[in-house]
């Protein structure tokens, strides 16, 4: 066997062996202490929306290994145990706490011999799914209720998903829109995160205040004068986080005219003071 053959024959069994040992080897995703760290935070966020009483939340690895935990104020003592419990056994066993507390109310009391360093059969863990794979799990505990648990577990374990997904372009055709800004009208209002209007004055408006939404105001065509901040006279609630009154007592006043910019942050007031013609703008509420 000459020098050319034998270094192809060793080749080949290097390339043969490499394929072995790749095929005896999975490439996994794993969770890190950043990615736990925005897991609470997205059901932070999500209880102070819902005006969640308090609860524990305490996200895991797959192994079932504590990454992070966040008790917040009002949660009872023992939530901060019974939220690991509940991740580590949604990590472990690969699916929702909820369904092993079906199973036993549903008559399996069997189950509840594992031990509880192992398996806390509460609903409030659901596993944390990156692509394919799940890398870990999120439990909560000490909401409102066992439900309010479980919802807000959800919704920390899609935190990790990326935001496009599911998402769809939305398209507004020229018409459409010219309509929309000739009665003043909501463009697109399918998302937790922003909403856009097609708006149209001919007056002057009353005062407002958007406790959630600050306003990213473009001018198309009019002017108007704009008083912002201040405070409002004779308030009055009309919805969660939308307060109106007469007028506004202080603030600033400035004039805005075509292709002017103002953004208002949430929970200032503002007041279109003064509309001396046709006023088309666009605002974009972001939440």
């Amino acid at each position: 066997m000459n020098t050319i053959t034998k270094t192809l024959y060793t080749a080949l069994a290097l390339l043969a062996m490499t394929t072995i040992a790749a095929a005896q080897v999975v490439e996994k995703k794993s969770l890190n202490l950043d990615g736990a760290k925005k897991v609470i935070d997205a059901v932070k966020a999500e209880a102070k929306k819902l005006n969640a009483p308090g609860g524990a939340i305490a996200v895991v690895d797959d192994g079932g290994n504590l990454l992070a935990l966040e008790r917040l104020d009002g949660t009872f003592a023992a939530g901060s145990t019974i939220s690991i419990g509940k991740a580590r056994t949604a990590a472990l066993f690969k699916r929702e706490t909820k369904a092993f507390e079906e199973i036993i109310k549903n008559g399996r009391t069997a189950m509840v011999t594992l031990p509880d360093t192992l398996f806390t059969p509460l609903q409030g863990g659901v596993p944390i799914t990156v692509g394919d794979q799940i890398v870990g799990a999120v439990g909560v505990s000490g909401a409102a209720s066992a439900a309010q648990d479980e919802e807000l577990a959800l919704v920390g374990a899609k935190a990790l998903q990326p935001a496009s997904l599911g998402a769809r372009v939305s398209y507004f055709e020229k018409n459409k829109v010219v309509d929309a800004f000739a009665k003043g009208a909501v463009l697109f209002d399918a998302s937790d995160k922003y909403m856009v209007h097609a708006s149209h004055r001919d007056k002057a408006g009353i005062a407002e205040v958007h406790e959630k939404d600050a306003d990213i105001i473009y001018v198309l065509d009019g002017s108007a004068t704009l008083v912002t901040g201040g405070t409002v006279v004779e308030p009055k609630a009309i919805g969660p986080g939308e307060i109106r009154g007469r007028e506004i007592s202080g603030g600033d006043t400035r004039t805005i005219s075509k292709g002017d910019v103002i953004i208002v942050p949430a929970g200032t007031p503002h007041w279109f003071k003064e509309v001396p013609g046709p006023l088309n703008y666009y605002v974009v509420k972001a939440r």
